[in-house]
């Protein structure tokens, strides 16, 4: 399941650190497994748990916290939204509610053709720009009106069907 390339990726992370303390590297090897399967499941856990000589549930307890780590196979564009208090009281809620009914689909899905998968997120550390959204765990978003929405999503539309 895990290509002996990211195998060899893992040993390059786990070099980073001393003997003893591999286990520090769980982050960068979730990374990896993301990379090369679109999302860390289950099994790929238990893979790195291995190999960093962890128990399975300690791995898990990292992908679970971070909001970078896909639990499942997500659409081409992730679309995280923050819904914090701050970003709460300056329209972050509102800002999800109207992508969802852009997209046709709800927080936590996938539109049908694959291209977008819409999640809330927690804070993105910039209240002061809210509504906040992030685009694929890289491309931080700022003051998204509905016309911004409109923009960012059908931009994302054309550039996705190419």
């Amino acid at each position: 399941m895990i290509s002996e390339e990211s195998k060899a990726r893992f040993a390059k992370e786990v070099a980073k650190y001393p003997a003893d303390q591999k286990q520090s590297a769980v982050m960068a090897c979730l990374a990896i497994v993301q990379q090369q399967l679109g999302y860390v499941s289950a099994e790929s856990e238990a893979v790195v748990a291995d190999y960093l000589g962890m128990a399975p549930m300690a791995v898990h307890e990292v992908t679970t916290f971070y909001n970078m780590y896909n639990q499942h196979s997500v659409g081409k564009y992730k679309l995280n939204v923050c819904t914090n208090l701050p970003c709460q009281l300056r329209d972050g809620g509102a800002a999800l509610k109207y992508l969802e009914k852009k997209l046709n689909i709800s927080m936590g899905e996938t539109t049908p053709d694959g291209l977008f998968t819409l999640q809330q997120c927690e804070c993105l550390g910039a209240c002061a720009d809210s509504p906040v959204m992030l685009v694929n765990d890289r491309t931080m978003c700022s003051f998204m009106s509905n016309d911004k929405l409109d923009q960012l999503v059908d931009g994302l539309r054309t550039a996705g069907n190419k």
